[in-house]
């Protein structure tokens, strides 16, 4: 093949390498990362802790008392002095590690559902939208209520009330999405490998063609971590005025966090191969002692010329 031709198919299949790194790395951890349940739930648990999470949990479970309560009791006239209490008594129950394990449990089940749904193949799987059960913190905290004496707190009704995570009318495009990022998971990583050692086989000047590797998966790795940064912002501002933003941003870290690690691991393996590359290749001790010495290339010797004798 020609000289020209194996780089420019070199260079190619270089660039493709590069260019699937970052979507190779967004697609193993959609396919791989938040599929599996044990993972997600690890991920989650420290968000038990913080604040703004146990605010925004406080809030909307303490809202939910006070409207099961308005629907099926008449207490209109002590809803004011009523929900001071709840939400303190909600707030407080959030600091205790019953919390902490409803929460982790309500991961699990809310993953589980949510797997369960993406994986069903049947055709009238879309009709039934994914939910989750609050019953359970609900009952603990109508039982916390009455151990501090509040008034009505007997009378907090605790029904089944779910709570709907992924509606029916996307469950067929969320299906369809799913299974492509299982199979590009496997896929984009296995293809960018290969590109990447096709395009260093066939190149003219190997060293110069893992150099360029190198360097391509290190600003993969960059814009990889661009992508999460602009994520988040837009993930943010397209939240509803009544959905809380810090509560939002946590659970965002903590879900990426994982790409951002792996964003900064290309980025230095990419970098450390790129510099290593350029030493070896012109820091060999012979020519650093040349450099020294400031003396040009040795020429090749010649013949030497032949005396009168010989002659």
């Amino acid at each position: 093949m020609p000289q020209r031709l194996r780089s420019a198919l070199s260079a190619v299949l270089i660039t493709l390498s590069c260019l699937l790194v970052p979507f190779g790395a967004l697609a193993v951890w959609a396919a791989y990362g938040l599929t599996d349940t044990g993972r997600y739930v690890t991920t989650m648990a420290p968000l038990a802790t913080d604040p703004d999470v146990r605010e925004a949990v406080a809030n909307a479970v303490g809202d939910t008392l006070l409207q099961e309560v308005d629907h099926r009791l008449d207490v209109g006239p002590l809803r004011g002095s009523v929900r001071p209490f709840v939400h303190d008594a909600v707030r407080s129950f959030t600091q205790t590690e019953a919390f902490r394990l409803a929460w982790d449990t309500g991961n699990r089940v809310t993953h589980d559902a949510v797997l369960r749904a993406l994986r069903d193949d049947r055709d009238d799987a879309a009709a039934e939208p994914v939910t989750v059960d609050l019953a359970p913190v609900t009952a603990q905290v109508k039982q916390q209520l009455s151990d501090e004496h509040i008034p009505l707190a007997a009378r907090i009704p605790v029904q089944h009330t779910t709570v709907a995570v992924l509606p029916a009318d996307e469950l067929t495009s969320l299906r369809k999405g799913f299974h492509v990022l299982e199979v590009a998971g496997f896929w984009l990583p296995v293809a960018a490998v290969a590109f990447a050692a096709a395009g260093i086989a066939l190149a003219v000047r190997r060293r110069r063609a893992i150099a360029a590797t190198a360097l391509g998966t290190a600003l993969g790795g960059a814009l990889l971590g661009l992508a999460v940064a602009i994520g988040r912002r837009l993930t943010l501002a397209g939240l509803p005025a009544d959905v809380p933003r810090p509560a939002v941003g946590a659970v965002y870290d903590a879900l990426t966090g994982t790409l951002r690690t792996v964003s900064w691991l290309l980025l230095g393996l990419g970098l450390a191969v790129a510099l290593t590359t350029w030493l070896t290749r012109n820091l060999r001790p012979a020519r650093l002692v040349r450099r020294w010495r400031g003396s040009p290339e040795p020429a090749p010797a010649s013949a030497p010329e032949p005396n009168r004798a010989q002659a």
